[in-house]
């Protein structure tokens, strides 16, 4: 279960925030206008806020200091990297995504760190899955099915320096896609037999009710 604030309660905005609620996630809905809230519905269990989201006096009220993700979704390019940069640099929100309307921001979003989502269609859908998806770095979803990268680490002190790829497969309910070792040095399509080592680079896919699983592998 994640902490999560919406900020924009558009037709984007309302679909994903009735998307994580849902899924248990606890959820506020931040919109200048309240008549935004509207379009939550009579079965939306989280909580709305009206205010500018990148108001810090807002966010605090919104629970800012105790968020996971942070999804701005207004119809403002501007507003939603303003949004995403207060989240994330002054409040330290480990995850903030930011629709994006104008595809010619994509690299001022990309130098800055953001993850985003840029089109018109299915936006709800692929923020969804980036929250959901915890760490790791999202790259698609294929039904149930969630295709993560992230960064192996096997934590612990007394935890061993590699896995092999069916060890981790056949505990966890994923499959590994590709690798890429840490130097950068090779990449491969792995066998049973291959091992993986902390700092590798890992193209998985898992089912979207066994994301979870993954936490304990991907590097902080």
């Amino acid at each position: 279960m994640s902490n999560v604030i919406i900020v924009g309660c558009g037709r984007v905005g309302s679909q994903l925030a009735n998307k994580l609620s849902d899924n248990g996630d606890n959820v506020c809905c931040i919109d200048r206008s309240a008549d935004a809230f509207a379009n939550l519905g009579r079965n939306f269990n989280g909580n709305t806020m009206q205010g500018v989201g990148f108001d810090e006096d807002v966010l605090l009220r919104a629970g800012v200091e105790e968020c996971d993700v942070l999804a701005a979704v207004t119809q403002h390019d501007n507003a939603n990297l303003m949004c995403a940069e207060v989240a994330g640099r002054l409040f330290g929100v480990k995850h903030v995504i930011a629709r994006l309307y104008n595809p010619d921001h994509e690299n001022a979003y990309s130098q800055l760190g953001i993850d985003y989502v840029c089109g018109t269609s299915l936006v709800a859908d692929d923020i969804f899955s980036k929250v959901v998806s915890g760490h790791g770095s999202h790259v698609a979803s294929f039904g149930d099915i969630e295709i993560v990268e992230f960064t192996l680490a096997l934590k612990g002190v007394e935890a061993p320096r590699s896995i092999r790829v069916s060890n981790l497969e056949s505990e966890h309910e994923i499959r590994v896609v590709a690798f890429e070792r840490a130097d950068g040095s090779a990449s491969s399509i792995p066998s049973e037999d291959s091992v993986l080592y902390n700092g590798d680079k890992v193209l998985v896919s898992v089912k979207l009710d066994a994301v979870g699983q993954l936490d304990k592998y991907i590097q902080d």
